[in-house]
């Protein structure tokens, strides 16, 4: 078979070998070993010393003007190996900055430094292609490019000043992926985005908040989750001054002492603000884990600032701003609060009962002090009553693998002793007063008439059962089904067994 010369020439051209060595390289270099980094490397260099050896072999230098003595189609050619060489050493030069510029500890710099290193070599390389491919004269453009550079950056002013804003927030670090930061403009939310452009805020109502970094650059920032997660909160009260300033203080340390949703470490604290005719002016001083629980443990803390001052006999005051009533004093209960019958009165459970039938339940039930670390029940055991807190604080705490675990705290209002009402069912946990508590207990059997007469409150109390079942309180310790979820339905045949049966017993 005849070959036309010169398509033999051409095939046995070191140029055309050449082309076909770069497109070899390339298919290589940037798809057969892709995603290893380390061989790919090692095949880019590879390549380069192949590719400039057979340049070399054949007095061809890639950074050289070539003349254009061969054909047309040896010139084109000779251009693109020229351009694969060029694109090779820039991609050599990248893989080895991914790989080895690395600042220890500090990823996001390093990643920071790394796009600004691989951006100065693709210039040079497009610059080195254009100066020894083409023979543009590389002074000249950059010196008509430079009038274009001016231009561009007054039009891109804000966009220049976003992004040099961007290099020095991720080079200072003032927050990462995942803070929670506030700014002097009362914008607020967690990190979710940060680029060269703007930093992406995800707000408390789900939005997403996106801040152009020049503008972010030239607020105040507060970085709310550091040194830790914690944040600090304080709840200002005003007390009405019927008692003096140190029942205030021990009110309010029962206040924080029950809460269930606030840190324990560094301890919560009460301050006295100040004294005048009106008020005692108090500040709750806590933290919560996140800031995202702020809401939650402000309204717990204040549920329970209303309990315990019922409890303790106190008033809150009105605000400062409020028109004054003449000098009026605030009224001072004539009995305490804390007794049996304000208890049910404040109780929610017993709101729809007749001022009569609280009276007898006040009067048919008992009430006990505990004093301090004193245990009011204990994991496992059988209580024959439904138990109220009265006044003061207990801990529920469990038994568990590695000590006892801390479940939930009660505070006045908050009973227990539901296996009274249920049968099959124990304490979940260890009862214990963590200050001086009274219990007011209601027996079983003053309580089967009530439900008897009053269906609807059976219900209520069913459906308050479930709930606690539902979190898990008393699977662990029925001794029916383990994992059973109990329904509202469930807990209402419990408690028709233990009301109904012979004798008031199961």
């Amino acid at each position: 078979m005849n070959i036309d010369p010169t398509i033999a020439d051409m095939m046995s051209s070191p140029i055309i070998n050449a082309g076909w060595v770069a497109l070899a390289g390339v298919a290589a270099t940037r798809a057969l070993v892709r995603r290893h980094s380390i061989l790919k490397l090692i095949a880019q260099i590879a390549f380069f010393i192949a590719l400039t050896g057979i340049l070399l072999a054949n007095g061809i230098l890639p950074y050289d003007i070539d003349p254009g003595r061969g054909s047309a189609v040896e010139t084109v050619v000779l251009a693109l190996v020229k351009i694969v060489w060029w694109m090779n050493v820039a991609w050599a030069l990248v893989a080895f900055v991914r790989l080895f510029l690395v600042l220890e500890h500090t990823p996001r710099e390093a990643r920071l430094i790394q796009d600004i290193v691989v951006g100065l070599i693709y210039l040079g390389t497009a610059l080195s292609i254009v100066a020894f491919v083409f023979g543009v004269p590389v002074g000249t453009l950059l010196a008509t490019s430079g009038i274009f550079a001016i231009i561009l950056g007054l039009a891109l002013q804000n966009t220049l000043s976003d992004a040099f804003s961007g290099v020095a927030l991720n080079l200072g670090r003032p927050f990462v992926l995942g803070d929670w930061i506030k700014l002097s403009d009362g914008t607020e939310g967690r990190v979710v985005e940060s680029n060269w452009r703007a930093t992406h805020l995800l707000t408390s109502g789900n939005n997403i908040a996106v801040l152009p970094n020049g503008f972010l650059a030239k607020l105040g920032l507060t970085n709310v989750s550091h040194p830790n997660e914690t944040h600090g909160i304080p709840l200002s009260l005003r007390i009405a001054p019927t008692k003096p300033p140190a029942a205030a203080i021990e009110c309010m340390e029962m206040v924080l002492l029950s809460c269930n949703s606030i840190v324990r470490d560094p301890p919560p604290l009460v301050a006295l603000r100040g004294l005048d005719a009106a008020a005692i002016e108090v500040d709750l001083l806590f933290r919560v884990s996140s800031l995202a629980y702020s809401i939650s443990a402000k309204n717990e803390l204040i549920d329970l600032v209303y309990r315990h001052t019922r409890s303790a006999g106190l008033i809150l005051a009105s605000p400062a701003s409020s028109p004054s009533l003449g000098g009026a004093s605030p009224a001072i209960p004539d009995a305490p609060n804390s007794s049996a019958m304000e208890l049910l009165e404040s109780t929610p459970f017993f709101a729809a009962l007749s001022g009569e039938e609280r009276q007898a339940l006040a009067d048919a039930g008992s009430s006990r002090i505990y004093r301090k670390d004193e245990i009011v029940a204990r994991q496992g055991q059988t209580l024959g009553s439904l138990m109220f807190v009265q006044r003061g604080v207990l801990l529920l705490t469990r038994q568990g693998q590695h000590g006892e675990d801390e479940i939930m705290r009660l505070a006045p209002g908050d009973f227990f002793g539901e296996d009274a009402l249920l049968p099959g069912t124990v304490e979940p946990g260890t009862m214990t007063a963590i200050a001086s508590t009274v219990i007011f207990e209601l027996d079983k059997k003053h309580l089967a008439p009530l439900f008897e007469e009053r269906p609807d409150m059976a219900g209520d109390l069913a459906a308050m059962l479930a709930g606690r079942f539902e979190m898990g309180l008393r699977d662990a310790h029925s001794t029916r089904n383990r994992t059973h979820r109990r329904s509202v339905t469930e807990m209402l045949k419990s408690m028709e067994t233990a009301f109904l049966a012979p004798n008031g017993g199961p």
